[in-house]
């Protein structure tokens, strides 16, 4: 399916399916694309939104997680979005979810959480991107996935094109420190929405120990692990994600305790 991209106020964004909300939060080099499989899978029972993040547009004093964090509340404002939803956050997109969700924790219902970086991320392998080398770019986004053939030419070509602009390089940067620097293990405990871990055994960017640390401080999260899988579980087992997503969004979420009760 192709995704129908909408514009209210200035924001881009996906909007697809009625019923409960699903908010979609896509990494530093992701897309809405990302997601297509999940938007396929469950526009038919829920209302399943991804806003298109200004990664390489936002200006550079906000480009940083808590930017992006502002940039999603303002999103759900626009579209007058109130009622709780059920957040998903890949790489980046997580760790904004995470920020949102202790920032917002009565407009969360649930979490999902795949690759999230937070506590520890390697996106750049060390390093950031240097203009109008292709060949870098090739390796960093074949980094991303365990199957190398996921990195199609006109992806690379994609990623290639914005590593080429000086002014996105310096957000990417600059969005890419700040996620380093805004690590969440002394906050994880303020997490008390049922939470779904997703990750990919081959993970080499937020590599397996990462989740076992997110499920650790996290409490009562789920952890499920996928073999012969990357950093987007999302795009690169999309069958096998879509399942787990499917089992925990089937789960009752418990209702607050009401005080004096």
């Amino acid at each position: 399916m192709e995704l129908q991209i909408k514009e209210k106020n200035g924001f881009n964004y996906v909007d697809e399916g009625a019923g409960e909300v699903l908010l979609l939060l896509h990494g530093l080099f992701g897309a809405l694309s990302n997601w297509e499989d999940v938007v396929r899978e469950f526009s038919s029972d829920y209302r399943v939104i991804i806003p298109l993040l200004p990664i390489y547009e936002m200006p550079l004093s906000k480009a940083g997680v808590p930017g992006l964090m502002n940039y999603v509340e303002d999103f759900l404002a626009a579209l007058s979005l109130t009622e709780p939803a059920t957040v998903l956050g890949n790489s980046l997109g997580g760790h904004v979810a995470l920020v949102y969700t202790l920032r917002n924790p009565g407009r969360v219902k649930r979490l999902v959480l795949t690759g999230s970086s937070g506590l520890f991320e390697d996106s750049m392998g060390g390093s950031f991107p240097k203009r109008g080398n292709y060949a870098f770019v090739q390796e960093r986004v074949g980094y991303t996935f365990y199957d190398p053939t996921l990195a199609t030419k006109e992806l690379v070509d994609e990623v290639f094109n914005v590593t080429n602009s000086n002014a996105k390089c310096l957000r990417i940067i600059s969005i890419a420190r700040s996620a380093q620097r805004h690590n969440l293990s002394k906050d994880l405990s303020g997490i008390k929405v049922p939470t779904l871990l997703v990750w990919g055994l081959n993970d080499t960017i937020t590599p397996p120990p990462v989740a076992h640390e997110f499920n650790r401080l996290i409490a009562g999260s789920e952890l499920r692990f996928l073999d012969h899988c990357g950093h987007a579980p999302m795009m690169e087992r999309p069958r096998e994600f879509n399942a787990y997503l499917r089992q925990f969004l089937r789960h009752p979420v418990p209702q607050p305790a009401v005080a004096g009760a």
